[in-house]
């Protein structure tokens, strides 16, 4: 049987007789549940950026070689990205719940550790059981917050809310690490987590309920093994490439060993009686199409912050704090592009809602290629992040529904954990191939005329890559509409 043949039978019309109507309307008790998941959400997201004004303090005060400052940031995105998939299905065979609070005690425990620190040793265990903590809770909260909200206009909108609150956590990490750094110490982006992780601990159990399959097939150990140590691989890769350059050996070698690997999963996913991802589940246009939708959103948006943080300190001569202040705008117009998300693919469908978002997103950053070399330009910097913004999240939003659409519920962590995986793969690839962009193009030149150009041709790169998810969003998803929402 043809690809297309496995394609047309994953996604087989439904059946015509009448299928109940799906709820519009949250119970007190669902809107606990969104609470609670949210807020743990947001906190994971702010894990991702909270440091990344600190890094030279952390440095200083714990003795860090500049060389080996970077593996603060490295050693938590490795983890992160690399056992995603793997808890997501842990999650699934295993319950959900408990991995979901399991997950957020190693959290509490880990940050507790890091704000302890006292050698660079010390740091780098707190941040690799962070990667882990964080690997478990987003895949499993994710499918928990999947499988509480029936596929329709309240699963969109939970779905909106989590993708907006993401993206703004992202942000937020920024300008709370710089402003925790200035006013107390590094070591409360670390200790923040700790009283938050413990609310949601004692809350969670009374208000979530246990998720799990009724037949427990067996882990797929060697479907595990592959694809971890290949996206391990293929994350350190594009660390690598942003610290070397893509043309070095630390880089080009984890790549191929990453790629090669990843092949070797779905060679070994066709053969298993328990895959871990289904091949048909990988075949599915929804779950392919969705997730490389996805994957450039978080690719193009994280790594724009990345750009224009490049732009305000070396260009404009801001300082670290405001510049991560500057980026607030960014942060409202994620949360309004989350707030209307839902609504926007209960009119339009989630194909439209996808392109629309990417449209926006591709002028408001192309139009940052005018930027200037005085702070006279900084109106069209806010303006162009903050439509930016809102285009982005219709595309998360539209990325996260369409991912996770058509799956029953004992696939949803499987979905949400290839969903989340691309979230962090995307976070993590985007500062990277920016920066190999910038270190090309500089080519021993310095100077803020330098990197305004650097900034300039990066910026039309993102754009292009953003146009180029329209434009593969239009060929192969097929449109979707989904029931209005008030």
């Amino acid at each position: 049987m043809s690809v297309i043949d496995d394609m047309k039978t994953v996604e087989a019309k439904p059946p015509t007789e009448p299928q109940p109507s799906a709820p519009t309307q949250m119970t007190g008790r669902m809107r606990l549940v969104l609470v609670v998941l949210l807020v743990a959400q947001f906190m994971l997201a702010v894990d991702f950026s909270i440091l990344n004004v600190a890094l030279p303090v952390i440095g200083q005060g714990l003795g860090f070689s500049l060389a080996n400052l970077q593996w603060i940031a490295t050693s938590f995105a490795l983890c992160a990205a690399g056992f995603t998939l793997f808890f997501g299905r842990v999650a699934d065979l295993f319950g959900r719940r408990r991995l979901f609070l399991l997950g957020l005690g190693l959290l509490g425990v880990s940050s507790l550790v890091g704000g302890l620190a006292t050698s660079p040793e010390m740091l780098i265990a707190a941040r690799v059981a962070q990667g882990l903590a964080t690997a478990a809770v987003t895949p499993a909260g994710l499918s928990l917050l999947t499988t509480s909200f029936p596929e329709g206009p309240l699963r969109a909108k939970a779905l909106g809310l989590n993708g907006a609150l993401m993206s703004a956590g992202f942000t937020t990490g920024a300008i709370l690490g710089g402003v925790l750094t200035d006013l107390l110490s590094w070591r409360w982006s670390f200790f923040i987590n700790v009283p938050v992780a413990l609310v949601i601990l004692i809350i969670a159990p009374s208000v979530i309920k246990e998720s799990r399959p009724t037949d427990r097939p067996k882990l797929d150990m060697p479907g595990a093994i592959t694809v971890t140590i290949g996206l391990l691989a293929l994350v350190f890769g594009l660390t690598q490439a942003g610290e070397h350059g893509w043309g070095s050996a630390t880089a080009l070698v984890p790549l191929l060993v990453g790629a090669a690997l990843l092949v070797a999963f779905y060679a070994v996913e066709k053969r298993s009686a328990s895959p871990l991802v289904p091949v048909s589940v990988l075949k599915r246009r929804t779950v392919a199409w969705g997730n490389i939708a996805g994957l450039i959103a978080f690719v193009t948006e994280t790594s724009l912050v990345f750009l224009m943080t490049l732009y305000l300190q070396e260009v404009l001569d801001f300082s670290p704090l405001t510049a991560g202040l500057s980026f607030g705008v960014l942060g409202v117009g994620t949360v309004v592009g989350g707030s209307v998300a839902a609504r926007i693919i209960g009119r339009i469908g989630t194909k439209a809602t996808l392109i629309t978002g990417g449209v926006i997103q591709t002028v408001a950053t192309a139009a940052l290629f005018t930027l200037g070399d005085d702070r006279a330009w900084l109106w069209l910097l806010l303006l162009g992040t903050f439509v930016g913004g809102i285009g982005n999240m219709l595309v998360i939003v539209g990325f996260m529904v369409t991912a996770t659409s058509g799956l029953p519920d004992h696939e949803q962590g499987m979905a949400t954990g290839l969903a989340t995986m691309t979230q962090q793969i995307g976070i993590t690839m985007g500062t990277p191939i920016m920066s190999a962009i910038a270190t090309g193009h500089m080519a021993g030149h310095s100077g803020p005329a330098a990197v305004l150009d650097v900034v300039g041709l990066a910026v039309l790169v993102n754009a292009a890559i953003v146009l180029l998810g329209v434009v593969l969003a239009a060929v192969f998803l097929h449109g979707k509409k989904t029931t209005a929402t008030n």
